[in-house]
């Protein structure tokens, strides 16, 4: 029961990964709470995901969201514009509020942010991805130069932007330098990734000063790449732990034997004990994902007994003395 309510967990919070982070959603308080509410919110936050109190590799990357969400929340000026203006509030000069009628109106044009040039990315869709590539300064004129109605020129810096980075669970595990391309409003760009090994499902990688560009004189965003792990035919990820199909032949489950199984780190010797039946699990510890800070993920070997499709004459006779001389019967009762 426990272990299913762990799988649920990981599930809802990898689901949460795939959408552009809503302050609110972090702190899991409605859009009308109270200074109160949210803050009693983010106190029992970061009391559960405080790296010191857990453990769990996920805990960190979880407190800092929550920090974030707090300090933009926790503010009054601060969270009157981002309500305004969405993840793009920072991008936008203070004085600038009377214009969100147009910054509204640029965003339910749908404008667009980065997009798969090259295959294997793409921009991450959510709340506020409409301003990723609103022109800010075609928008609002001056306001990043000379200021507002000639007033003192002010320093913008350029908005964060996410895209999403696919991998097949061998890139994932093996990591290592990876082109990526991305078409954006300038145009066709292409990156030199270096993606950690063992990488996850959600985990972000950061390029930074690759986001949307600031006023003039001011720092660029970053780039985050939220990871993507491609279904697998043969693969099949829960957390850092790696499950398999083992195929074995009737004489293998039977007396036993070492088979070779290929995995995504290459190919590993697998001992079945005898009297193996199908749905029997074979655990090889250490030869799931790879944790470059931490323990990693087991491996899950699934028997699955296979019989020949087309038995020749002499594997039909021998078949047909085996179930001659056995009294084995599954179906038995105990």
């Amino acid at each position: 029961m426990a272990q299913d309510r762990a799988k649920d967990r990981t599930r809802d919070r990898d689901r949460d990964r795939d959408r552009v982070q809503d302050y609110y959603e972090v702190l899991g308080v409605s859009r009308t709470a109270s200074d109160e509410e949210i803050q009693q919110a983010y106190r029992k936050l970061a009391r559960r995901h405080h790296p010191d109190i857990n453990k769990d590799p996920e805990a960190e990357e979880r407190f800092k969201d929550v920090n974030e969400a707090y300090s933009v929340l926790a503010d009054p000026k601060t969270r009157v514009r981002y309500d305004r203006f969405g993840p793009a509030f920072r991008q936008i000069p203070e004085n600038a509020e009377e214009y969100s009628e147009r910054v509204a109106a640029a965003g339910a044009r749908g404008a667009g942010g980065w997009t798969s040039a090259g295959g294997g990315v793409r921009f991450g869709q959510g709340p506020g991805s409409a301003y990723q590539d609103v022109d800010f300064e075609d928008l609002f004129g001056g306001l990043f130069g000379a200021g507002v109605r000639g007033g003192p020129r002010r320093t913008v810096p350029g908005a964060d932007q996410e895209a999403e980075l696919e991998l097949t669970v061998e890139e994932a595990y093996r990591g290592g330098r990876r082109r990526v391309s991305l078409a954006g409003p300038a145009g066709r760009r292409d990156y030199q990734v270096d993606v950690p090994r063992g990488v996850r499902e959600g985990q972000r990688i950061r390029l930074a000063g690759e986001g949307a560009r600031g006023s003039p004189d001011a720092p660029a965003g970053d780039l985050y790449l939220r990871v993507r792990i491609k279904p697998h035919e043969r693969y099949r990820l829960e957390g850092r732990d790696i499950h398999v199909r083992l195929p074995v032949t009737p004489w293998e489950a039977a007396l036993g034997a070492t088979v070779p199984l290929p995995t995504p780190g290459g190919t590993a010797k697998v001992t079945v004990p005898p009297g193996s039946s199908s749905g029997r699990r074979l655990r090889l510890r250490g030869e799931g994902m790879p944790h470059p800070r931490g323990t990693d993920g087991d491996l899950y070997a699934e028997v699955r007994v296979m019989v020949p499709p087309r038995p020749t004459d002499r594997e039909r006779r021998l078949f047909e003395d085996l179930a001659a001389a056995s009294d084995f019967d599954p179906r038995r009762p105990g």
